[in-house]
């Protein structure tokens, strides 16, 4: 059954505390959204709500505005041949060069349907940056052509850019299962100056769902880390396009689950012309551990520790919530949620009816119970800086603090990039003499990716003429490929896209990369900027990171040209002026003969040619003395 659902305008709920029932789901938020009965089974599962930067509640946020500047693109239509006849192109828009907003394309005729619209979360090399989005200039050249916008699962890199996207994109209907329709309602709360969202949820059971005359749609089902997530079948002329978003494979020390076989039998009669398929955990060998063994380590731990047990885990590990909602429910312990991407997943939880959450308490009432019978599932196993966990273990969290009797499990492994930040988490949280227990010393964590050999086992279970490896950097990408070809796809009929490819496939028998490209710069979300962040932007923001910025503030007498006084320095993050005195002496003679020389003679003064020459000579003087390059900022007054 197909569900056609509306979303409506909503404003955030309020944050006022509720003691006795503090996880109600507000109805409100998912007044509209017909859900099919549940069957109990879920597929997998990982990701959800991530504090937005700037979070709104009731106010409204004032609609975006896109960034203007010189383009570096021609007319798009101008530089990408028109699509032949009996040709399918696939163009992947994100997702191909990042672990992150995932975007993927299809073209056949006179209609597009796009996989997916994820974020990626800010990196050094985007200094002070929200969100970075798939760039989608090729989409909305051609938005007269979108026919759906259609969704793996409920993770932020594949709906995180629906709130900043959809309009681009022409708001087509969205195709999504039930949880990840919740999920994409629940944040669009957060815009309440958005137009109302075409949802169309999707049971489990449906056929194929015709989306144009050519194209028809179906989803299957799949292991990952979060309910309802699901693959894609796009059925065209020429064969079936396959995407399999996020996926992992349901084992016991290599044994298959059956229900795994029973998921992927039905290609067994496909003509599957195109496989394109995660790569994330493909650097990883042999099996990931069973989500069950996950659950039957902790659910041993928390029956034998005698005080008080901490949980932190990823708020997008759905499935693994509900089943820590009834492990504390089993043991008699009350249960606290701490951390707000979590409390909106539990709300989902209770909405759908997945767990009893009438042992869950506010946390502001953990002092009317002994120890031994709480149980805290929070955020913050990675180290994040204002997360539930790192609060903890600074002693900044106004109603836990940690000691000798707690145990603390980290439910997760270490994201590329968070080491130092995780290192700094341990430390603290070892200051208080807690048992800290973590997944590379006992079996507490499983990831949401399958490793190598899960990799290999769906592509058997899937025949398919090409492939093209996605979701992932580069290098994961062309070992996937690898991976592909050792067992049997031939080498001309596996691509390795970048941001931004054109992939055609050509009646069915040939594939290829074309030489143009679709847009793929950065467009990031910016505070209230959606679009191109300029390069000088950036650059600048990288610059006052790594050296500070030098400002110098000098008065100038536009009749005798000859400075009124001695100029004024401000340093941030480069010297401490205090103890520098020496150097800022030097500078300033340097900035007097500077000023004075350059504007000799100058009837009137032309102020940028002047602060030019300052910002070149203290700039070579300032290296020469420091190695260092700061931002050096002149302002120059004429009186």
């Amino acid at each position: 059954m197909i569900t056609n659902n509306t979303t409506s305008n909503v404003n955030t709920p309020g944050g006022e505390r509720r003691r006795s029932t503090p996880f109600h789901a507000d109805s409100s938020i998912f007044k509209n959204v017909q859900v099919p009965k549940h069957d109990g089974h879920l597929s997998s599962m990982i990701g959800l709500q991530h504090n937005a930067k700037r979070q709104l509640k009731n106010t409204r946020r004032p609609t975006p505005q896109k960034r203007t500047g010189p383009s570096t693109h021609k007319k798009f239509e101008d530089v990408v041949p028109l699509l032949k006849e009996k040709t399918l192109r696939v163009i992947p828009l994100g997702g191909v060069e990042e672990v992150g907003k995932n975007m993927i394309a299809i073209e056949y005729k006179n209609d597009i349907i796009v996989i997916d619209a994820g974020i990626q979360f800010k990196t050094e090399e985007t200094p002070g940056i929200d969100y970075i989005l798939p760039n989608t200039k090729y989409l909305e050249e051609r938005r007269g052509k979108i026919r759906a916008l259609v969704i793996t699962h409920g993770h932020l890199d594949h709906i995180g850019g629906i709130p900043y996207l959809i309009e681009k994109l022409g708001n087509p209907p969205i195709y999504t299962r039930e949880f990840g329709a919740l999920l994409i309602k629940k944040r669009q709360t957060e815009f309440p100056h958005l137009p109302e969202l075409n949802i169309k949820i999707v049971g489990k059971d449906d056929g194929f769902l015709p989306l144009t005359p050519d194209l028809k749609l179906k989803f299957f089902g799949l292991t990952h880390s979060i309910p309802d997530s699901t693959g894609i079948i796009i059925e065209t002329p020429l064969g079936d396009i396959v995407n399999t978003g996020d996926v992992r494979v349901e084992n016991e020390n290599g044994v298959v689950a059956p229900k795994e076989f029973e998921q992927y039998k039905f290609f067994k009669d496909r003509k599957v012309l195109l496989l394109t398929m995660d790569s994330t955990g493909i650097e990883k060998p042999g099996w990931t551990i069973s989500e069950n063994q996950v659950i039957k380590t902790i659910d041993k731990i928390v029956s034998e520790v005698t005080g008080r047990i901490v949980i932190a885990t990823f708020a997008s590990q759905v499935e693994r919530i509900i089943h820590f909602i009834n492990m504390a429910k089993k043991y008699g312990k009350k249960l606290v949620i701490e951390g707000r991407s979590m409390k909106n997943n539990v709300e989902v939880i209770k909405f759908l009816k997945l767990a009893d959450v009438e042992h869950i308490i506010a946390v502001e009432d953990i002092a009317d119970y002994p120890p031994h019978k709480l149980m805290i599932l929070a955020t913050g196993a990675q180290g994040e800086e204002f997360a539930a966990l790192m609060r903890m273990a600074n002693n900044n969290h106004k109603q836990i603090k940690l000691n000798k009797t707690d145990t603390i499990i980290l439910s997760s492994s270490v994201i590329p990039g968070n080491e130092r930040a995780i290192t700094g988490l341990k430390d603290n949280l070892y200051r208080h003499d807690a048992r800290i227990i973590t997944y590379s010393d006992t079996d507490v964590h499983a990831g949401g990716h399958g490793k190598r050999e899960e990799l290999a086992w769906i592509q058997k279970q899937i025949p398919h003429k090409f492939f093209m490896p996605v979701h992932g950097h580069h290098y994961m990408l062309k070992m996937n490929a690898d991976l592909s070809a050792s067992l049997g796809t031939p080498r001309e009929n596996i691509v390795v896209p970048d941001n931004g490819s054109i992939i055609e496939i050509r009646d069915g028998e040939k594939i290829q990369i074309l030489k143009e490209k679709a847009p793929s710069g950065l467009v990031m979300v910016d505070g209230f900027s959606i679009g191109d962040v300029q390069e000088v932007v950036i650059r600048d923001r990288q610059m006052l990171a790594q050296d500070g910025m030098f400002v110098i503030i000098a008065s100038i007498n536009t009749t005798t040209c000859k400075l009124k006084k001695s100029p004024d320095i401000i340093s941030r993050g480069f010297v401490y002026l205090r103890e520098s005195q020496e150097l800022l002496t030097e500078t300033r003679f340097i900035i007097k003969k500077t000023i004075e020389t350059t504007a000799a003679g100058m009837k009137p003064i032309d102020f940028d040619y002047v602060k030019n020459a300052v910002t070149d000579a203290i700039s070579k003087y300032l290296f020469q003395k420091t190695a260092k390059k700061p931002m050096v900022i002149p302002v120059i007054i004429g009186v």
